[in-house]
C-alpha cells in the first residue's frame, strides 16, 4: 500500500473490561459520623490509638484495592477543647457514631501505639472482645499491652505487633 491511499482504520484495543467481568471493587470509607446503608461487603471499625502520625490511612491504603467498606472515626474537624460530655452534641454524636458502627462491622481493628495510655481504645476492647471479631496490633512498647494480650487471648483473638502485620491480618480475615 503506498502512501497517497488511505490508510484503512486502525481497530480499536479491546477493552479490558467488555461487559462479562464485575468492575473492580475498592474500599468504601465511611468518616463519622456518616451512616450510610452498606449491603454486600464486608465491614470494617478502626478503633485504637488516634496520634500523629495516624496508623489509620497507612491501613486504608494498603487495603484499597480490596472489596471492604472501613469506618474511620477519625475527624479532621475534631477539636480537642470540645467539652468532652454528653451535654455537648458534637461529642455525643462522636461517641454515639463509634459505638454504633462498632456494632455495625463485622470486625473491628485495633491499634495501641507505644506513646499513648488509649484508655478509650482499651475500653471499646472490653466492650467488643466477648462478642465481637477483633483483630489487635499492640505495640510491644505499649504501657498496657499485658491486659490486652490476656483479654485477646481469653476470647482468641489476633494480636500482631505492628500496623504492617495488622494490614496482613485483615487482608487474611476477609480473604481467608
Amino acid at each position: 500500500m503506498s502512501a497517497d491511499q488511505p490508510q484503512p482504520p486502525k481497530p480499536e484495543a479491546p477493552s479490558l473490561n467488555n461487559g462479562t467481568q464485575p468492575p473492580k471493587a475498592e474500599i468504601k470509607i465511611i468518616p463519622a459520623p456518616s451512616r450510610p446503608k452498606i449491603t454486600g461487603m464486608r465491614t470494617y471499625f478502626l478503633a485504637g490509638t488516634t496520634t500523629n502520625p495516624d496508623w489509620r490511612q497507612p491501613l486504608i491504603t494498603s487495603l484499597s484495592s480490596h472489596p471492604i467498606a472501613v469506618f474511620n472515626p477519625l475527624r479532621p474537624d475534631w477539636d480537642s477543647s470540645w467539652l468532652e460530655d454528653p451535654s455537648f452534641p458534637p461529642f455525643k454524636e462522636q461517641v454515639e457514631w463509634e459505638l454504633e458502627m462498632q456494632e455495625r462491622a463485622h470486625v473491628v481493628v485495633f491499634y495501641f501505639g507505644p506513646h499513648t495510655d488509649a484508655p478509650i481504645s482499651l475500653l471499646e476492647l472490653g466492650l467488643c472482645a466477648p462478642r465481637k471479631c477483633v483483630i489487635v496490633a499492640c505495640h510491644p512498647d505499649y504501657k498496657k499491652r499485658g491486659n490486652v494480650l490476656v483479654l485477646c487471648q481469653k476470647y482468641g483473638h489476633v494480636v500482631v505487633d505492628d500496623v504492617g502485620q495488622l494490614a496482613d491480618a485483615v487482608r487474611g480475615n476477609f480473604l481467608g
